[in-house]
């Protein structure tokens, strides 16, 4: 299982469980609340329902009195009300009053008079100068029948003489406790929702630091000059990546080291065995010519060494990089009349043919370009007859540009072509007796894998041998 699955079912689980708790608890904690809401309205109902029921009350006139007419008008009353969305079209508030006994003098609903209340928790209570309230269903056969009823005390002179009920179903609070309850579900779904997708993303993230890291690591297993990632939004991860890059560079730095000291080593052996060997015999008498001759050989290879060393220089620099310093936008057609031009005076009338369209363009180094290209054209020009042809073109590719140099000069021995952009391998070319530094063509594979390209050289089926060139 994936690292980045494994974080998001750990978060999907700790939301889903967090959520599910918080949502059962709010959502179990909607009705109490509700009905102690309504509850508190009752209470202050109540007491001053019995502050106006007082005067017919002790005047003995409460069926003919002021309130009971008033309680009659309410019931023939029709609120069409909204409330909060939720229409409301008839009232559903319950009075009733019982005397110092418990007896019911006044039943809003007109069922109850006569009747003894005095076994009910609220007149009971009330009578006795504590707070009254129950709650009991309308219907025994039905659970949500449930009636809050919260009592007040008449008083006159200081003594209970009577108690005022004021009931309400909870069926009539129910809508909005359903309401709320909806509205709290789709919330809570849609933070559940927003939470999973912030957590998705967030796996996704660090699952793509994570991978970029890999990549990274396989790329310096493979030897690939790669930057080291960057990540400006994650300090743990820039870090680590900090890290691996100062690891790569230092196992880089020293296996280069001692990789450039045994190959540079044996590569100046021969040259200074001939410097050497000349110096010896300058130190005996010898004719001019002679003379001559082994100080024109001091003189060639010392030539020669110079050449290694300042092409290993640059190839030693190409190699410690990681990246472009300095990306632009470059016309490949602009970097061919350059390179031609430079090497106008070493063409000696071969003729080069260019096919180079205006819209070939690469982002990249233009100095490192024209020396990528530089090298590939000095290697067809050592090996072109001197009645030959070299062509250039351009063409694109799926990754960018693709450049192909062409020269008629003879196929490369098949021991060879593994081996041509190695350091210091080299092969003669037609009429010379010595090797170039064997650094040309290791220089143009470095710049082509800097800018995310790469380089080869094959033989030509029709005759002939291409380079090429192909930079992202």
């Amino acid at each position: 299982m994936r690292f980045s699955l494994r974080i998001f079912l750990g978060y999907f689980l700790f939301v889903g469980l967090t959520g599910w708790y918080v949502l059962t608890l709010i959502r179990d904690e909607i009705k109490p609340a509700v009905r102690q809401s309504a509850e508190e309205v009752l209470i202050d109902s109540s007491n001053l329902l019995a502050e106006l029921i007082r005067p017919d009350f002790v005047s003995g006139r409460l069926d003919q009195g002021r309130f009971a007419g008033a309680v009659a008008a309410y019931l023939a009353r029709s609120p069409k009300a909204a409330v909060w969305g939720l229409d409301k079209g008839k009232l559903d508030l319950r009075v009733y009053v019982t005397d110092a006994r418990g007896i019911v003098r006044l039943d809003s609903a007109g069922s109850a008079v006569g009747q003894d209340y005095s076994g009910w928790r609220d007149v009971y209570l009330t009578l006795h100068g504590k707070y009254g309230a129950r709650s009991s269903m309308a219907d025994p056969a039905d659970p949500g029948s449930t009636v809050m009823y919260v009592a007040a005390p008449i008083i006159d002179q200081g003594r209970i003489v009577g108690v005022l009920t004021v009931a309400k179903p909870n069926t009539a609070m129910q809508p909005y406790i359903d309401r709320a309850r909806a509205k709290l579900w789709r919330a809570g779904l849609m933070l559940v929702a927003v939470s999973l997708l912030a957590g998705a993303l967030f796996s996704w993230w660090l699952s793509r630091g994570i991978a970029r890291l890999t990549d990274f690591t396989r790329a310096v297993r493979d030897g690939k000059p790669v930057p080291v990632p960057a990540f400006p939004a994650n300090r743990e991860l820039a870090h680590l990546a900090d890290a691996l890059g100062e690891m790569r560079d230092r196992l880089e730095g020293k296996a280069y080291v001692e990789h450039y000291v045994h190959a540079l080593t044996h590569e100046l052996k021969s040259p200074l065995a001939g410097i050497r060997g000349s110096a010896e015999l300058l130190a005996e008498p010898l004719d001019e010519a002679a003379h001559k001759r082994f100080l024109g050989h001091i003189q060639n290879e010392t030539a020669r060494m110079q050449a290694i060393v300042d092409r290993l220089l640059d190839l030693a620099r190409l190699e410690a990089r990681h990246g472009l310093t300095d990306p632009e936008s470059v016309p490949l057609a602009d970097v061919a009349t350059t390179v031609l031009a430079a090497l106008e005076p070493q063409r000696q009338g071969r003729l080069s043919e260019v096919d180079v369209p205006s819209d070939a363009v690469v982002t990249g180094e233009r100095f490192l370009l024209e020396q990528a290209l530089r090298n590939l054209l000095q290697n067809a020009l050592d090996f072109t007859p001197s009645d030959g042809v070299i062509r250039i073109a351009a063409t694109p590719v799926a990754s960018g540009w693709q450049i192909t140099v062409h020269n008629d000069g003879p196929a490369i021995p098949d021991y060879a072509l593994p081996r041509l952009f190695e350091r210091f391998y080299s092969l003669p070319g037609p009429g010379r007796e010595r090797k170039g530094t064997g650094l040309g063509l290791a220089l143009t594979r470095t710049i082509a894998e800097l800018h995310g390209g790469s380089a080869t050289l094959a033989n030509d089926p029709a005759g002939g041998v291409v380079a090429t060139l192909i930079l992202a």
